[in-house]
């Protein structure tokens, strides 16, 4: 099966921050043999290749970036560690209340074992736990995250507390939003710090990084061959860690959809953050399917996100998952609306990225191609940054052949709703994706939206939270 390598996407605001594009580890040349090979250097490999080393210290890991480690969605997301209870409807679907509970309070943990890594390490990643804020931004919104709430409830857990409306509005200063909740043990970090920490510690524990190496091709069998330009491998076990570059393999394609989400930041604006009321740390997001996601950063500025969700014909990562100046546009139009009164406050940085989509949301692992020693974790869906913590665990449980809580998780091999195969894929997503757009202006403009636009924007595939 032959991997599709792609050129660098556009460095994030983040990326520039660190030494990782200035100082990568060599690319893999000759012949090699490892036991366990991963390919993708970003939160999921580095975190599977941790985990197995702490499992079987001994263990020949390597790790095969086609970039530098987290130069894909790693790097450039919004640097929110969320936990998994926004979709503890979705988990109940295919979890006995047992199992949902397990998912959900090891999500919630690896937020404080992210701090808690990142401290023993000497990781200045900016980690602040400071909390998330859900909000509703129109009138439709309001209350949608009862379901939710009550599900928890229904399992003896109680992550979020309501927040008053005139409070809401005092600590994300701005008046846009209506109503509330608040998840307290969410956390935001600097996420290209995060990868360039990680990338240390896990060289320190004796895994073998080669960036710059893009796979080619590889061959199942015992042992598996990995193909690069310039190096052939053989490996007891190979593990996919590619995010949203996984929808160019057909056997994995109607797992996942990518779609692009972009972000702005803003100069460094610490007294007019102070002046609005901004000055908590929360994380914020709003309750559109295109969600809008914020936050301030170490030295003051916003970082604004939406998930604008455009897609490219046969999942190609290209140009919309770099810097797409629609995507952007939607972006910053959101911020000025968010926060009107910061109106002349400069852009100072903008970027696109790809979001590997299942259609509930949540990732799915397993095994590719019905090979024992081939596995994969994907399916994001734009939350990985603390959930990424669970994922290194499952792969590494899985490639090492154990049997335990985390290779029998009911993410493994699971049944998910699949997308369909090109032209539909593209057109058909487009078609829903611009019904998602029109519903959602009409309800900011306080209109009702169309009949249509309602039908279809009911096709698009889950958000980042449960709602009703």
């Amino acid at each position: 099966m032959k991997l599709t390598l792609t050129p660098p996407l556009k460095a994030s605001h983040w990326m520039t921050a660190t030494n990782l594009l200035d100082n990568p580890t060599v690319p893999l040349k000759g012949d090699h043999e490892a036991d366990v090979v991963i390919i993708g250097g970003g939160f999921v490999g580095l975190w599977t290749a941790m985990t197995v080393k702490e499992l079987e210290p001994d263990a020949r890991v390597m790790v095969l970036e086609q970039h530098v480690c987290g130069g894909g969605a790693s790097g450039r997301n919004g640097g929110f560690v969320m936990s998994w209870w926004p979709k503890i409807g979705t988990l109940r679907g295919f979890c006995n209340e047992d199992q949902a509970l397990f998912l959900g309070n090891s999500a919630e943990h690896a937020i404080t074992e992210l701090g808690e890594f990142c401290q023993r390490h000497g990781i200045d990643a900016h980690f602040r736990q400071s909390g998330w804020l859900w909000t509703a931004t129109t009138a439709q919104h309001i209350d949608t995250w009862n379901g939710t709430l009550a599900a928890c409830e229904r399992l003896g857990v109680r992550p979020f507390e309501r927040v008053d409306p005139r409070e809401l509005a005092r600590r994300t200063g701005s008046a846009v939003h209506l109503a509330g909740v608040f998840e307290r043990s969410n956390a935001t970090v600097q996420p290209a710090l995060l990868v360039q920490g990680m990338r240390r510690v896990a060289l320190k524990m004796g895994v073998q990084i080669h960036e710059g190496t893009g796979v080619s091709a590889i061959e199942p069998g015992q042992p598996v061959q990995v193909k690069t330009a310039q190096a052939s491998l053989r490996a007891r076990s190979v593990v996919l860690a590619v995010n949203a570059w996984a929808a160019t393999l057909p056997a994995l394609a109607k797992l996942i959809v990518p779609v692009n989400s972009s972000i702005v930041a803003t100069d460094a604006i610490p007294q007019r953050l102070a002046q609005i009321g901004w000055i908590g740390g929360e994380a914020i997001t709003d309750s559109q399917l295109m969600v809008d996601y914020y936050r301030t950063t170490h030295d003051g500025r916003i970082a604004f996100g939406k998930g604008t969700g455009a897609l490219s014909f046969a999942s190609k990562i290209g140009a919309v998952f770099s810097e797409d100046a629609a995507s952007v546009a939607l972006t910053e139009a959101d911020l000025r609306r968010t926060y009107p009164m910061l109106g002349n406050t400069r852009i100072a940085a903008q970027w696109s990225g790809p979001i590997d989509r299942t259609y509930d949301s949540l990732p799915v692992f397993g095994r590719l191609c019905a090979q024992d020693n081939i596995h994969y974790g994907i399916g994001w869906s734009g939350n990985g940054v603390g959930p990424s913590r669970l994922g290194g665990r499952i792969l590494a449980s899985l490639t090492l052949g154990r049997n335990d809580a985390w290779s029998t998780c009911p993410l493994v091999e699971r049944t998910c709703r699949t997308f369909p195969p090109e032209p539909l894929r593209y057109w058909g997503g487009s078609l829903v994706r611009n019904a998602v757009m029109r519903k959602e202006r009409s309800e900011l403009a306080g209109t009702a939206p169309a009949a249509l636009d309602l039908f279809l924007a009911r096709l698009a595939p889950a958000g980042l939270e449960d709602k009703a």
